[in-house]
């Protein structure tokens, strides 16, 4: 046996270099993107548990106050480090747009938990109207779904590609009218 059969050992690593030689790049926005969520959420729940405990806030003021101050800690993230290769354009501009698009991804979290509460709570209360249903919907769905969407509208929109080089033209073999 040569080792040229499809699933065979010799031929894993080859696949797995390839993939990775493919979609390295990718993996790695993804992790870095994911570490980045990850730290806003953390400073999200530390500041937001830190106003309404030890400094008495109101709870929906601490909520935008902490939502603002991990935001904008994703964006540097993100822009510094998830997608420093890319080119910087206007900060204006990609710091509204990455705000935006928190918002729509906000809005994707909190559309899956009204779907499950009103929509198939109406049908089944027992089930979709629970504290866990709730937090199945907005923190595990709500939640993946909008950084799905987030990660793939930072990566379109707020944090862009440079532009492709041109193609330089091609060089003839055969001299003209051969």
């Amino acid at each position: 046996m040569t080792g040229d059969q499809p699933g065979s050992p010799q031929t894993r690593p080859g696949l797995v270099r390839t993939l990775l030689d493919r979609f390295g790049h990718l993996v790695r926005e993804l992790s870095k993107f994911a570490t980045v969520g990850g730290i806003a959420f953390l400073i999200d729940f530390a500041f937001f548990n830190y106003l309404t405990t030890v400094r008495d806030v109101e709870q929906v003021t601490a909520k935008t106050i902490s939502t603002v101050i991990a935001a904008s800690v994703a964006f540097v993230g993100n822009r510094f480090w998830t997608w420093r290769h890319r080119k910087r354009s206007n900060p204006a501009r990609e710091y509204a747009l990455f705000f935006f698009f928190n918002g729509v991804g906000l809005g994707i979290a909190v559309a899956c938990l009204a779907i499950s509460r009103y929509g198939l709570g109406s049908i089944w209360p027992g089930v979709f109207q629970t504290p866990l249903a709730d937090n199945i919907a907005s923190f595990i769905v709500g939640t993946g779904l909008g950084t799905l969407f987030r990660f793939w509208s930072y990566r379109r929109f707020v944090f862009v590609e440079a532009g492709i080089p041109p193609v330089p033209e091609a060089a003839h073999d055969r001299p003209p009218g051969a």
